[in-house]
């Protein structure tokens, strides 16, 4: 795939939710949302609180449906469009095509760390012990110790279980990722494990879609910041 090929193509997107607590009333999130990403490069969505960040995200990953519009993942012959694409297919694009990281760590309760973060490479193929060799490596980066890793996240400070998220996360090599502030709630040196993350991923042609309301970690990773508001023109507030 070349620069010049999108990993991500949105187009013509409009989005409302039904207000059934206040009768029913219809409230237009995103009309007419256009934009790219490209491998290679990270995309952060900016704009204020309200403007649909988030949403924007759960409609790529598939959470939210649009109400019209396309949303092409990939390319050639694999390309999917997510906003038209059945549960199945969906499913498939999360496992071979897109990452999510959220800002909140859900996983099986009384799974140790280590099992947790191996298990979306095992879940794709990847032998058992390789997988948590490589989960252990991204656990020591992101400053997880070693007696930790027998225990379940559940049991982990709040700061440690979004670490254990990251590195769930970013293990997998994926063509597209999308981030909703990872390092939301990180001190300074884990945030700095976390950009220089998103650059080794950048460097590996992975593209990235991304909220980041820390300006430091936004101005370190961004490629091009889009403005919500201006990209879906007379679109009301949202999450």
């Amino acid at each position: 795939m070349n620069r010049q090929t999108p990993i991500l193509a949105v187009s013509a997107i409009d989005k409302t939710f039904t207000m059934h607590l206040q009768g029913g009333q219809r409230l237009a999130v995103l009309e007419r949302l256009e934009f790219e990403v490209f491998p290679g490069e990270c995309v952060v969505l900016g704009g204020p609180s309200g403007a649909g960040k988030s949403t924007i995200l759960k409609l790529v990953y598939g959470n939210y449906a649009a109400d019209r519009g396309r949303i092409v993942l990939g390319a050639g012959t694999g390309a999917v469009d997510i906003a038209a694409a059945d549960p199945r297919s969906v499913l498939a694009a999360r496992r071979h095509t897109m990452g999510y990281v959220s800002q909140f760590l859900r996983c099986v309760p009384r799974v140790p760390a280590l099992q947790v973060v191996a298990e979306p490479l095992v879940e794709r193929g990847v032998a058992p012990d390789e997988a948590r060799e490589r989960a252990a490596d991204l656990l020591t980066r992101l400053s997880i110790p070693p007696r930790l890793w027998s225990l379940p996240p559940a049991t982990f400070s709040g700061g440690e279980q979004q670490r254990v998220n990251i590195a769930r996360g970013f293990l997998p090599e994926l063509p597209l990722l999308l981030l909703d502030e990872p390092t939301a709630s990180l001190d300074a040196r884990n945030r700095d494990a976390v950009i220089e993350l998103i650059r080794e991923k950048r460097s590996r042609g992975v593209g990235m879609l991304g909220i980041f309301h820390d300006v430091q970690v936004r101005t370190a990773v961004a490629d091009r910041v889009l403005d919500v508001e201006a990209l879906a023109p007379g679109a009301g507030a949202a999450a």
